[in-house]
């Protein structure tokens, strides 16, 4: 009878919350990154070498998160090289901050090795880099994920070989339980995963950070996208997994 859809119910004198509408335009749907860490992706290096702009060495890529400013101290990852942000150019005109999801190119002070799939981050706020990803990951190939798969993961910019070290557990759609200890998922299964990357990955918790907390497993013989992954504890903790090894037998 559409009680409270719009307006609230006379014949649910039991419930004293917003009527639907009402719940619908007040929900938050997403959190502001731009006061979330800031983080640049770096895209491509632009290096002119023209006349009018011989030394002119700038990154460019599109704010993922956060907020740069002209004056920041900022690290590179991987390699953990530190510099100053001396300009930023939106649209080739310089401006003195720039915030997500502006696409633009950072000037920093000292000439130092930066290249596509690096990650610009405030040097007192950098995110720690490691070779192994701990995460949960939706599978949507029809080829299974296994542990030993040899894959290319791709964060950001950044791609890197990766192989699966382990999976832990499969979430059980019918009653959200977990599965310890599958071997494998196949398509459209939801688990917990281990990765061992080649190099170290500067990944968020995709908690703290959707865009440069999430990646995707790509096939590399042919580029088929195997997973979509989320780094980190992308939802609330699950209860210990338990090994049915574990019940000695007992049955409830």
């Amino acid at each position: 009878a559409g009680d409270n859809v719009v307006e609230p119910s006379a014949v649910m004198d039991w419930y004293g919350g917003p009527t639907v509408l009402e719940h619908l335009e007040t929900v938050p749907v997403s959190h502001d990154l731009a006061h979330c860490h800031a983080r640049l992706p770096v895209q491509y290096v632009i290096r002119p070498q023209s006349a009018e702009h011989p030394d002119y060495r700038g990154y460019a890529g599109q704010i993922a998160a956060g907020t740069f400013r002209v004056g920041d101290e900022i690290t590179v990852l991987p390699s953990g090289r530190t510099s100053t942000v001396s300009g930023i150019d939106l649209l080739g005109v310089p401006v003195q901050e720039a915030w997500t999801p502006q696409s633009v190119t950072l000037l920093l002070d000292d000439d130092i090795d930066v290249s596509r799939g690096d990650l610009i981050v405030p040097r007192k706020d950098a995110p720690a880099t490691s070779q192994d990803v701990e995460a949960t990951v939706c599978h949507v190939a029809d080829a299974p994920l296994t542990v030993g798969h040899r894959v290319l993961l791709k964060h950001g910019t950044r791609t890197v070989k990766a192989i699966v070290k382990d999976i832990p557990a499969r979430l059980t759609l019918d009653d959200l339980s977990l599965h310890p200890h599958p071997g494998r998922l196949v398509a459209n299964d939801i688990g917990r995963v281990t990765l061992r990357t080649a190099e170290p990955l500067p990944a968020d918790s995709y908690a703290d950070s959707r865009r440069t907390g999430s990646f995707i497993l790509i096939d590399p013989n042919d580029g088929t996208t195997l997973t979509a992954g989320m780094a980190g504890e992308s939802f609330a903790s699950p209860e210990p997994v338990k090994d049915e090894a574990d019940d000695d037998g007992w049955d409830f």
